[in-house]
């Protein structure tokens, strides 16, 4: 779009005011309302060609047309078989219901989407929102966007075939060169002979440039590339805002000549180090000069064909209400609710995975604890059988015979072993107390990670301390019984031994810990897909 120059010539000059008035002072034959007229009527004429210039520069802006069969966009954005409507996808993209995942976060991957039919505009637009995520500081190797004369379905430029003859505009998140010119925004031309200088990062064959950090921004980036009369322009948005027309200038090529006629793309590999490129949305708009007949609409499509569309829209129509209707029947609860709150966000699903963890813990440590209080009842019902004997030989040593020494330490060491696994069962209840305070209570929102591995650390601690206190308990309990020889206990029945229970409380830590890593671990991997 061309703009009238605006410079000194294009505004009549406005003397001060202060001019006039020495002016008027000067010469008093000039009137002073003859001299206010005219300073007024020299403002008016300043306020009017503004808006005039204003009127020029808007109609000469193109005139934009969306073009759906060389776009798209969620959240429908692939079929039931999981393809993408006018698009074809190659090598390791993975197309879902909002976004084309065009490579993930492995090493050595490449991918890369097109469109089925060729572009023959003379003049166009292109949006594309994408996002590239990963957890190390640098990236690799980084997204393209293809406009050539066939399609380059694989190769090594970004996912994409070499020497391609046409534009390609790369976001580089990788310093090749080590010059620390990276991330970038680099604009390339290629009339099919040239091969993509991959050691300099492409600075050598590069038409325009502009560095730009598009790594893990907290909203979507957007690039807007404008072809028009021969000048390719590219905007950024740097993805700092939700506001999706907050752009700024990066580069322009002018006098580019490309293909009349070619195929949109999108590419990205990884390589030593690997990053999620994620791509939103493409949204192609034709351009048109002002003054030139807008292009035709396209042709209606045969009435057979129209037919089985119809046909095909009203099947589908009918399954979808009698889904609704059986949707309805088994959850009446929801009726009336907004759409909005029938699904997960991402938010509420991490705070779910949290809890169901912490649920499950709890479940464990209850299990623990009623272990626990039938070895306390077992305990007392030592202690009461040792009480008896003590009582018998006390009888028997006021008829004349002495106490034994040995029934009093043994009396000691029991009652010993009462307080530490009393000390144990507080330990555990104060686990699940802590479990019960980190319940969610309503809608709770945005519990962070840092307070839910703080509580998994706090339950691994009392978890240790359990294990620290139950092996004391055996060794105060054994270290009696190699001096001391206790009387034979009349027969009882069986019950869980300490051997048992520590072999059980060893098995059931190591259970524990084995789930938490491997929860822990799945949770990390479904994170990169959500």
């Amino acid at each position: 779009m061309r703009e009238r120059p605006v410079g000194p010539s294009a505004f009549p000059v406005i003397p001060p005011l202060s001019a006039l008035r020495q002016h008027s002072d000067s010469n008093m034959a000039v009137p002073i309302a003859k001299c206010l007229a005219a300073y007024a009527y020299l403002l008016l004429i300043s306020l009017i060609f503004p808006h005039v210039f204003a009127d020029n520069a808007a109609g000469g802006l193109p005139h934009r047309r969306f073009e759906y069969k060389y776009s798209f966009k969620g959240p429908h954005l692939t079929q039931s078989d999981g393809r993408i409507p006018f698009w074809i996808h190659t090598g390791n993209a993975i197309p879902s219901a909002d976004q084309i995942r065009i490579t993930p976060s492995l090493r050595s991957q490449k991918g890369s989407v097109w469109t089925k039919s060729p572009v023959n505009f003379e003049h166009w637009e292109a949006e594309v929102a994408f996002r590239v995520s990963g957890r190390g500081r640098m990236g690799a190797d980084g997204l393209a966007i293809w406009f050539t004369a066939s399609q380059g379905l694989e190769g090594p430029v970004y996912g994409a075939a070499d020497q391609w003859n046409g534009v390609g505009i790369f976001f580089d998140s990788f310093d090749n060169d080590g010059k620390k010119n990276n991330p970038a925004v680099l604009v390339v031309g290629n009339n099919g002979k040239l091969i993509y200088d991959h050691q300099n990062d492409g600075t050598t064959q590069s038409l325009g440039t502009c560095l730009r950090d598009f790594r893990n921004k907290p909203y979507p980036v957007r690039a807007k590339i404008t072809y028009y009369q021969k000048t390719l322009s590219v905007f950024i948005n740097n993805g700092f805002t939700p506001d999706k027309d907050d752009y700024e200038f990066c580069t322009r090529v002018e006098n580019m000549i490309i293909p009349e006629s070619g195929y949109f793309g999108i590419s990205a590999a990884t390589g030593g180090l690997a990053d999620d490129h994620d791509v939103l949305s493409f949204l192609l708009f034709r351009l048109t000069e002002p003054g030139q007949n807008l292009p035709p609409p396209e042709k209606e499509i045969p009435k057979e064909e129209k037919d089985k569309y119809q046909e095909e829209f009203e099947n589908f129509q009918q399954e979808l209400d009698k889904r609704k209707e059986e949707f309805q029947k088994e959850h009446p609860d929801v009726q009336g609710q907004p759409i909005e709150d029938l699904f997960e966000s991402v938010n509420d699903r991490e705070i779910r995975q949290v809890f169901e963890g912490q649920n499950r813990i709890h479940l464990e440590i209850k299990q623990l604890n009623r272990q626990l209080a039938m070895i306390l009842d077992e305990q007392r019902r030592y202690v009461s059988v040792i009480t008896e004997e003590i009582s018998k030989r006390s009888s028997q040593a006021q008829s004349g015979q002495a106490p034994s020494h040995e029934m009093e330490t043994v009396m000691n060491t029991q009652q010993e072993v009462l307080r530490n696994l009393n000390e144990v069962r507080n330990s555990l209840s104060s686990s699940l107390k802590q479990l019960t305070m980190g319940q969610p209570q309503g809608n709770v929102g945005g519990l962070g990670s840092y307070e839910a591995v703080q509580h998994f650390n706090d339950i691994k601690e009392h978890l240790h301390v359990v294990k620290r206190n139950i092996e004391h308990i055996i060794q105060k309990n054994a270290n009696p019984a190699e001096k001391v020889k206790c009387p034979e206990l009349p027969p009882s029945p069986t019950c869980l031994s300490t051997t048992h229970f520590v072999i059980f409380i060893v098995v059931q830590s190591l259970l524990f810990f084995g789930y938490v890593m491997y929860k822990s671990q799945q949770e990390a991997a479904a994170k990169k897909f959500f």
